[in-house]
């Protein structure tokens, strides 16, 4: 069954479920988007991305200008046993991309990136004169 965006229930549709699920019904193929965390402290923003089942050689992270890029294209996984077939299979493989528009502030010379327990954690640390406060005297 095919989504009809121009149903009556179309504006439903999307108050409930979002205009993203609505496109990946129109489209039969679709990327996922892996969810993403930002922190924040003084030193530097940590984005985190849930990347579970994907090895660090699978990810890509590009900085072009001031917009970091991560993706990743898997295909399906394929079992090393010879005469074993599957007899389900649920795991979905894919491709992604997520872009991230980063401030100023990044000094982007010391970024650095890590994954540990399906988490991809890109540490994004701040230029010096930015973490650095004073305060100014009044005359």
């Amino acid at each position: 069954m095919r989504f009809n965006p121009n149903s009556p229930f179309a504006d439903l549709f999307d108050d409930l479920f979002g205009a993203e699920k609505r496109e990946m019904m129109q489209n039969k193929s679709y990327e996922c988007a892996p969810s993403a965390n930002i922190l924040e402290s003084d030193e530097a923003f940590k984005l985190q991305v849930a990347v579970p089942g994907i090895k660090k050689d699978d990810i890509k992270i590009d900085l072009e200008k001031n917009i970091l890029s991560i993706s990743s294209e898997k295909t399906s996984g394929e079992t090393k046993e010879k005469d074993v077939k599957f007899t389900r299979r649920e795991f979905k493989y894919g491709s992604f991309n997520r872009s991230f528009t980063l401030p100023e502030t990044i000094d982007t010379d010391k970024i650095g990136a890590d994954v540990t327990d399906g988490i991809l954690t890109v540490t994004l640390p701040k230029k010096e004169e930015i973490k650095v406060s004073k305060q100014i005297a009044i005359s």
